[in-house]
């Protein structure tokens, strides 16, 4: 596939374009494959495996994956991801359509596909430095975070829809043709290559010693790894959040409640994208990772407050505004801090460890709230005479607590930054490794 040439911030729009309808496809499969499983198997193990296998293989793996994005370019590097996603798709359709899918090969091609995912976004964020001007790295972010947001309410609203309309293969099928169009917008675009890094030595390393490269730069920079000591914190809280919300609602409400909830957050990271996305964030960016940290820290922890169904849908609205303040400005930090010709596998590996603490905090969120919180504030409960009149009690107030507990523990973590001259200083102590101009 030859590039017509399209080069700088118009090849960032399009290949922005192209993942939006790309990710986007990808959330009407994510949540046609749950509804099927769930429906055919009535099992919540087995939806859990499904998610496990559908970010687990990606996310181990993406160290390799991050040296090869190096090694090949971004561009072939988003090449791959979505061909490989195309393939994928297209094998779901036709084992729908023959009416052969099995649980096991279902488990499979989720973990291929989350193989191709792990190069998507390193890829793209590396692609970024090499298409946009540096000033405007925090812009992009959270043009990035857009797609993100977008795909978290379209995906379960239009899913739901289309499901209603036509089967779960019919579903694929349109994820199956975001693939092809994001092919095509990259099919136009031209990244120019990175330059050489200082004082490398010749001849290519194994793609073992590659990997390891990645690590060894986050580890050798101690401001760096206390961004991703954050985010790997910051991660597990989210996970067990997301893991816990919709039993915390079920407990007193109902499923539309629930819809409610999800559809006001999703809204909420959606303006949070469109205002970073805006206004590039704020001039030192730590102070936007950890000042916005603490921001969804205090939703966390408003969330717990009261089994009031508009209390934490605002709650949660005021926390995910601040996801891509967050996000954005962390990602402008690496884009700057990291040489381009190195970019993949350091974020690739970046990824990896923060991203390592989700699925432990989907492992370990439900034993701690049915174990350990829930029976504190249930009638009777130890916490009851102490914090129940502050929480109320009965269902949904273990859970609650712990929210609390959570967004006690971001806001922590937080301080913790602030305090952590490394981290705190990061931008001044780390010399810049990107020119201020997009190379010509």
């Amino acid at each position: 596939m030859k590039a017509i040439g399209i080069q700088g911030s118009r090849a960032f729009l399009l290949i922005w374009l192209g993942q939006l309808v790309s990710i986007t496809g990808s959330a009407l499969t994510s949540f046609a494959l749950g509804v099927w499983v769930y429906g055919r198997t009535g099992s919540v193990t087995k939806y859990s495996l499904m998610l496990l296998a559908a970010s687990l293989p990606g996310i181990l793996l993406s160290p390799f994956v991050g040296a090869l994005i190096d090694r090949w370019g971004q561009r072939l590097a988003l090449v791959v991801s979505d061909g490989g996603g195309s393939v994928v798709a297209l094998s779901f359709v036709l084992l729908f359509f023959s009416g052969r899918l099995q649980i096991w090969e279902l488990y499979c091609l989720l973990s291929l596909a989350s193989v191709c995912r792990a190069a998507q976004l390193p890829a793209f964020m590396a692609a970024i430095s090499l298409l946009v001007p540096k000033a405007q790295f925090g812009r992009a972010g959270g043009m990035v975070q857009i797609v993100q947001a977008v795909s978290m309410v379209v995906g379960p609203a239009a899913g739901a829809a289309l499901l209603a309309l036509t089967s779960v293969a019919g579903v694929i099928l349109i994820d199956f043709a975001t693939y092809l169009f994001s092919l095509a917008t990259l099919a136009l675009i031209r990244v120019p290559a990175p330059p050489p890094l200082p004082g490398a030595a010749p001849g290519r390393p194994s793609l073992l010693r590659e990997a390891a490269a990645g690590w060894s730069f986050i580890r050798e920079r101690p401001g760096l790894l206390g961004l991703l000591a954050f985010f790997f914190l910051v991660n597990f809280n989210i996970a067990v959040v997301m893991a816990l919300l919709t039993p915390m609602i079920l407990d007193f409400s109902n499923a539309a409640t629930l819809g409610m909830v999800l559809s006001v957050g999703s809204v909420g990271m959606l303006l949070g994208s469109i205002a970073m996305s805006a206004w590039g964030g704020p001039r030192r960016r730590v102070d936007g990772v950890l000042g916005f940290g603490m921001l969804f820290g205090l939703g966390l922890c408003a969330s717990g407050l009261r089994a009031a169904a508009a209390l934490i849908a605002a709650a949660f609205f005021l926390s995910l505004f601040s996801v891509p303040f967050v996000n954005a400005s962390s990602q402008a930090i690496w884009q700057s801090k990291v040489a381009p010709a190195i970019q993949g596998r350091v974020f690739a590996v970046r990824q990896m460890m923060a991203w390592f603490s989700i699925p432990i905090g989907y492992l370990l969120a439900g034993p701690m709230a049915d174990r350990v919180f829930k029976p504190l504030l249930r009638p009777g409960g130890r916490l009851v005479p102490t914090l129940g009149p502050l929480l109320g009690v009965g269902p949904g107030r273990g859970i609650g607590l712990l929210f609390m507990i959570l967004g006690c523990m971001t806001i922590l973590t937080c301080l913790l930054g602030f305090a952590f001259a490394p981290l705190r200083e990061i931008e001044q102590r780390l010399p810049d490794q990107v020119p201020a101009a997009v190379p010509a």
